[in-house]
């Protein structure tokens, strides 16, 4: 399969791009390179990347970008990346014949949030909906464990250490505020990749695990 992706050099990111460059034809759209063996790679402000995808035939097209407040310096610049830059690259990627769309969010993610993070997820979530894909994966994760570059941030920090006492609360309904290995979503992702079926999914911790253990069965 051809398959078109951005956030290639972010965490999950960063854990998918190889799998996925192992079996099929990746181009990789980015800032700055991933270095990934085996894939294609077109670097570009990110104002530009919808131009490369012109001339371009794409089966699925993934997005596992994502920044924090922290990075982006003001919701401004933060929904610039999280909300405008998935549209658009979304938009682009379906114009280039992809038929699914594969998207990392978060968990409570939602329209009208009183957290304005939440709520902006949630609008990017709702208007990949409206793009027209034939199948539509958005993954929810919950806290994600696994080597970041750079620090992370002090409250970020504080979950990751206190993670493996709070999971073993967070059973159930709750078991999607967990914390999960980014190493685990990105193989989710790759199985979502080769599924068939049309419609709107959405995937929590523990359809992600599901996901891997079923690929690992095969």
């Amino acid at each position: 399969m051809r398959i078109a992706m951005i956030g290639a050099t972010g965490l999950v990111g960063r854990a998918l791009a190889p799998r996925l460059a192992a079996t099929h034809e990746v181009l990789l759209i980015g800032r700055r390179t991933a270095g990934v063996s085996g894939a294609q790679e077109r670097i570009a402000p990110m104002s530009e990347w919808p131009a490369l995808l012109a001339n371009v035939q794409v089966d699925i097209a993934i997005s596992t970008l994502g920044s924090t407040i922290k990075q982006a310096g003001s919701w401004e610049a933060f929904r610039a990346v999280d909300v405008d830059a998935v549209l658009a690259f979304a938009r682009a990627a379906r114009g280039a014949g992809a038929r699914q769309f594969i998207s990392v969010s978060t968990a409570m993610a939602m329209p009208g949030a009183r957290n304005r993070y939440l709520a902006l997820k949630g609008e990017a979530e709702r208007d990949l909906g409206d793009i027209g894909y034939e199948r539509l994966d958005i993954v929810r994760p919950g806290l994600l464990r696994g080597s970041r570059d750079g620090k992370a941030r002090i409250a970020e920090r504080l979950a990751l250490v206190a993670s493996p006492f709070l999971d073993r609360l967070l059973r159930g309904r709750l078991d999607r505020f967990a914390s999960i290995e980014a190493e685990t979503v990105a193989a989710a992702m790759a199985r979502l990749a080769t599924l068939q079926a049309r419609g709107h999914f959405i995937h929590h911790n523990r359809q992600l695990r599901a996901l891997v253990g079923a690929s690992s069965a095969r």
